[in-house]
């Protein structure tokens, strides 16, 4: 054997266990799939509940003065912004931290986990399908827990995979249990499901096409 043979050699045998090891899909939960959860500033956390109950009022009062020009709706909604602001609070102030926070929390229901992106997973779910073909689904959306966007509202984007398996699996039924294997992509995108009724759009913040479906209890 030539010095050149024994040194491949040597380092094949040095480095397969770790490049092995690299290669092996991670078993993940689904709370993996979250970012690290960010601090949002909340103004209305130090506000007591009769404050919070006036801002609801006025938010009320001012709504129906703006649909039916209602004159005492008007004078309600301006007598609690008084006393509001008597107690130090700046109510548009507080709207406009309202609007921010619900921005902020959306845009953290669709942020993925970057940690996961490009690396080879292993995620149990179930199967809520997309397209079939040849009586297997070949496009389902990979949902946490049974009846996520039929019976229960669509969790948060980053709560749901849009898989494409063009090799097919069958189901039996709506929320069949399965685990994916395959390289976890962040890749947003509105899926259509459909309904007995109609359709709806969900917003997806991942996507994956798998070298494997199985079945859970594999």
């Amino acid at each position: 054997m030539t010095m050149f043979a024994r040194f491949v050699l040597i380092f094949s045998l040095a480095v397969s266990p770790g490049l092995a090891r690299a290669t092996e899909p991670q078993e993940i939960s689904w709370d993996t799939l979250s970012p690290p959860a960010t601090v949002i500033e909340n103004p209305f956390e130090t506000l007591t509940d009769d404050q919070m109950d006036s801002l609801r009022q006025i938010l009320r009062f001012e709504a129906g003065a703006e649909r039916s020009d209602d004159a005492e709706a008007r004078a309600e909604a301006q007598a609690l912004r008084d006393q509001l602001a008597k107690d130090g609070l700046d109510v548009d102030g507080l709207f406009a931290a309202r609007l921010v926070i619900m921005e902020k929390r959306e845009a953290a229901a669709s942020e993925v986990n970057e940690d996961l992106v490009g690396m080879s997973v292993r995620l149990p779910g179930y199967v809520l399908p997309l397209e079939f073909k040849d009586r297997k689904v070949v496009e389902f959306l990979l949902v946490p827990t049974v009846g996520a966007c039929i019976h229960t509202p669509p969790p948060p984007a980053n709560q749901i995979v849009h898989v494409v398996y063009p090799k097919g699996i069958e189901v039996n039924g709506l929320f069949t249990p399965v685990w994916i294997t395959g390289t976890m992509v962040a890749q947003s995108s509105v899926q259509t499901v459909g309904y007995v009724d109609g359709q709806a759009p969900v917003s997806v913040s991942y996507s994956m096409q798998p070298l494997l479906v199985e079945d859970y209890s594999s």
